[in-house]
């Protein structure tokens, strides 16, 4: 199963300068535990955008770079290629950035999206979710307190 995580904004943003412009524990708390233990593959800026290496985790890292190298990750060319790599009987997860969701939209069986109740100036954005093509399942609002600033809500999709 091809599971997209992303945490968006009302307007579709997903953060600016290959950063997130927002901070919300509770969404790094559910990222960690949806993700562990799982391949995750994301874009070349995305893997660059981390300190290190998620722990506990399988990196596959989409890129053009003919030559670019990661340690101890699997490096492709293609969402094609990356899917590949992951098993087949187990859930792996797309986890950006803007352009890697939109290659990946129509590989994906299940959206985990956390909305942030707000809209920001952006340059990286998540695809449309076409509701002739997806099932809202699951829907848990959070309201903001004093660890997150903004109200949010998580969301889980089904392909129809």
């Amino acid at each position: 199963m091809i599971t997209m995580i992303a945490a968006a904004a009302e307007n579709k943003a997903l953060g600016k300068d290959n950063q997130l412009v927002w901070h919300l524990p509770n969404d790094f708390k559910r990222f960690k535990n949806l993700t562990t233990a799982h391949y995750i593959i994301m874009g070349r800026k995305t893997f660059e955008s981390f300190p290190k290496p998620l722990p506990n985790r399988t990196h596959v890292i989409i890129t053009r770079q003919s030559d670019y190298q990661a340690e101890g990750c699997i490096v492709v060319d293609s969402i094609e290629k990356a899917i590949e790599k992951c098993p087949k009987n187990e859930e792996s997860f797309i986890i950006g950035g803007g352009e890697i969701y939109k290659l990946a939209m129509p590989y994906a069986d299940k959206i985990e999206l956390t909305v942030v109740h707000h809209s920001f100036e952006a340059d990286a954005f998540f695809p449309e979710i076409k509701p002739e093509e997806w099932k809202l399942i699951n829907s848990d609002f959070q309201s903001k307190d004093e660890k997150h600033l903004y109200d949010y809500s998580f969301e889980t999709y089904i392909r129809k």
